[in-house]
């Protein structure tokens, strides 16, 4: 019977590790959260599982080892070895302890046990706050380095020099930190090294030493190796003694080791150093280009408790690898792949970008744009080797890419930083916020109500009919709009989008946008009290074409005296959004909201002359009474799922409420909006008018004015293919017969 592996990470590192398993027999077992990775793809059994997940991995370990009994764990390239060790340890197979891996992962356990045992490394200090990092830099003294205590590929690591960097490094690298834990440590001046060992039964044997080349401070950018070192063989071997030490000090006792070497002028120093080989495409690719031992062949034999083959070189050629760092901007055409390849010397050529993606300056080692990997007798010729496959492999990029929903989505994605993931489809189901944030309430399912309640009709088309060209043009009070799309009121750009955009910009970009596709946006309220004002401004500059929709403060005085300020900004109407009354930053701001009565809200309505609309009703009761208290309009909403959990979606009660409502009222509806089959569900349903609030926020965020404009511009292209194919000519002809609910 074969013997099984378990490989953590499925990843380009992992890959040749996993086909080397295979080349040696072994069943394969590969764990990764992408079912798609290349890994995954060439394991015998693939399981979907983080690398990052420990309890998890242990749970599947056991798991399929009930079926497939797994004779060894293991992983390369990638900071999982804390995964890796609590496997072992659960299925009794060769390791280290978990305590060990933990040292050898966290950046600060790893500095206290050099500390404790005398191995050459920099001072440091813990940081968890901002006021943290301004204490340790005044007792360490610059120039200094801060990361985060628990990430890999130089992701949140910056240079500081002097303390107007404070504030900025700080941000930087808690973004980049999984649990917000920060290190700061001296800058070690210096040539580096990148050092690999094997280890079996506490037997040390060091393999590859590789000089790194790191470019683009403040940030520590590997731009490549250069494999075997160039540095003196005295050096090397004091580089050898340093990292033994390291070693027995995090308690390595088999398997591998990587370490990151600085020769400083105060002598030889760890930089870090970890439990696994390294990545960079050195373990795999260039040590054993340059020396022909497979050094995965080697590893797995001591994943399996056996003594590793042959790890003495039996050639000597240089080998190395180059980052390709093409031009920032948007990805417009890569040529020349194969003839590059062909170049005598190259062996590998890495892209990780395509045609469309976004590249920016990198700030860590995961924005490269690809890497190249050859191999010669000397230096200079792996060097010129690599000149010219750079020269024959052509990138062309724009600064200024053509508008479309994907360059708007990636310069979106950029400027959200995960406070919204901009997904090409926007359904609430990987939302990483609630609120405040971008997603919904709770658990998100009314959020995601609104997506299925929409699918819950199809359309059907009629296509022997006289429509060539249809008019999509509407009324709006007297105004006329190009589309019965307007967007939807929101607020708090700092609260909700992080600071993506300025809340004047975004006010600026949505009612300039509107106005450019010929129709009209609402502007939002607020928690604070005079945030109302900056969506007037906008609507000001913008001649007054716009809607503000205010919170229903529990002092009708305070909405009346928002609802002139808006008359005076000559607004097209005014509205409140009512089911705001349990808004969950308004309570942040200690601002007092309240229901209103049918008197209270007759009393609104009577306060102006403008149009009213009553935003967030969910209930026929309610249509009823907006009707009595006079109301112009109301819009069919759940608050886009972000005021109560467990609330059926807009497209579930439309009916029930239009047919309350009765002819006095116009009916908008808003919630899952996302294209024009979408709004000529809504249409046929009997609304008038379709609210959009996130895919707006998103064009806005991503490209301003011209991204809302383009965005709705798609949206009415959109809207006049499905009135083509249903045969409506106006949007007068759109009716419940080309609808099918299923």
């Amino acid at each position: 019977m074969k013997k099984t592996i378990m490989i953590i990470g499925g990843g380009l590192l992992q890959a040749p590790v996993i086909s080397c398993a295979k080349e040696m027999g072994y069943q394969v077992i590969v764990t990764d959260y992408n079912p798609d990775t290349i890994g995954m793809k060439n394991a015998h059994i693939p399981l979907i599982m983080s690398t990052r997940d420990i309890e998890g991995s242990v749970r599947i370990a056991k798991k399929q080892n009930e079926i497939t009994p797994i004779n060894a764990v293991l992983t390369v390239g990638t900071d999982a070895s804390m995964t890796v060790a609590a496997v072992a340890n659960a299925l009794n197979l060769p390791g280290i302890k978990f305590e060990d891996a933990e040292a050898a992962t966290n950046k600060i356990k790893m500095r206290m046990r050099f500390k404790e045992n005398d191995v050459p490394s920099p001072a440091f200090l813990p940081v968890w706050s901002l006021s943290d990092a301004k204490n340790a830099c005044k007792i360490l003294g610059f120039p200094l380095v801060l990361k985060p205590s628990d990430n890999m590929g130089a992701r949140g690591v910056m240079r500081l020099d002097h303390a107007n960097q404070i504030s900025d490094a700080f941000k930087f690298s808690k973004d980049a930190s999984p649990s917000g834990e920060l290190i700061i440590e001296e800058f070690m001046e210096g040539p580096e090294l990148s050092i690999d060992a094997v280890i079996h039964n506490g037997e040390i044997t060091f393999t590859g030493i590789a000089d790194r080349i790191i470019e683009f401070p403040p940030h520590f950018i590997e731009t490549g190796h250069t494999m075997p070192s160039n540095l003196d063989e005295k050096i090397l071997q004091e580089a050898r003694e340093v990292m033994t030490k390291g070693i027995r000090a995090l308690g390595i006792t088999t398997g591998a080791a990587k370490g990151d070497i600085k020769v400083t002028p105060k002598g030889v120093m760890i930089g870090e150093m970890a439990a696994r080989l390294s990545g960079g495409f050195m373990s795999a690719y260039t040590y054993p280009l340059s020396s022909g031992v497979n050094l995965m062949k080697a590893i797995i034999e001591v994943a399996m408790g056996q003594e590793p083959g042959n790890l003495e070189p039996v050639i000597n050629r240089v080998s190395i690898e180059r980052a390709i760092l093409a031009k920032p901007g948007i990805v417009k055409k890569i040529s020349g792949l194969e003839e590059a390849l062909k170049v005598p010397g190259i062996e590998e050529i890495f892209l990780n970008i395509k045609e469309g993606d976004q590249i920016v300056k990198p700030t860590s080692n995961v924005e490269k744009s690809g890497n190249i990997i050859a191999v010669a007798d000397t230096l200079e010729e792996a060097e010129t080797a690599v000149k010219r496959c750079r020269e024959l492999l052509i990138i062309e990029t724009t600064e200024d890419p053509e508008l479309s929903m994907e360059s708007i989505r990636i310069a979106a994605r950029q400027k959200f930083k995960k406070i919204c993931y901009v997904c090409n489809f926007c359904d609430g189901r990987d939302c990483p916020t609630g609120v405040p944030g971008m997603g919904g309430a709770g658990t998100g399912e009314s959020f995601r109500r609104n997506i299925e309640s929409l699918k819950k009709y199809r359309i059907l088309t009629r296509l022997i009919t006289e429509t060539r060209i249809p008019v999509t043009e509407t009324d709006l009070f007297g105004h006329k709009v190009s589309i019965p799309v307007l967007a939807a009121p929101i607020t708090g750009t700092v609260t909700n989008m992080g600071g993506a955009i300025d809340e004047l910009e975004y006010n600026r970009a949505v009612t300039t946008g509107c106005a450019a596709s010929g129709t009209i946006a609402m502007v939002g309220d607020g928690a604070t009290p005079d945030k109302y004002k900056i969506g007037l401004q906008a609507l000001s500059e913008n001649s007054g074409a716009g809607i503000p929709i205010f919170k229903p403060r529990a002092d009708n005085e305070e909405i009346i005296k928002r609802i002139k300020a808006a008359e005076k900004a000559n607004a097209t109407a005014v509205g409140m959004d009512i089911d705001a009354v349990v808004f969950k930053t308004m309570a942040m701001k200690n601002q007092a909201v309240a229901p209103k009565s049918l008197s209270e809200l007759a009393e609104l309505k009577s306060s102006t002359k403008l149009p009213f609309i009553l935003k967030g009703i969910m209930n026929p009761r309610d249509a009823e009474l907006a009707a009595k208290a006079g109301i112009d309009a109301i819009v069919i909403s759940n608050h886009g799922g972000r005021v109560l959990d467990q609330m059926p979606g807009t497209f579930d009660v439309m009916k029930d409420i239009i047919s309350a409502a009765g002819k006095s009222m116009k009916i908008m509806v808003d919630g899952g909006f996302r294209n024009g089959a979408d709004i000529i569900k809504a249409l046929a349903l009997g609304a008038d008018f379709v609210l959009i609030g996130r895919p707006i926020a998103v064009a806005a965020v991503g490209k301003g004015k011209e991204g809302v404009a383009f965005y709705l511009n798609e949206i009415s292209n959109d809207l006049k293919k499905a009135m083509i194919l249903t045969g409506c000519s106006t949007i007068a002809d759109i009716t419940e017969e080309i609808l099918l609910e299923v």
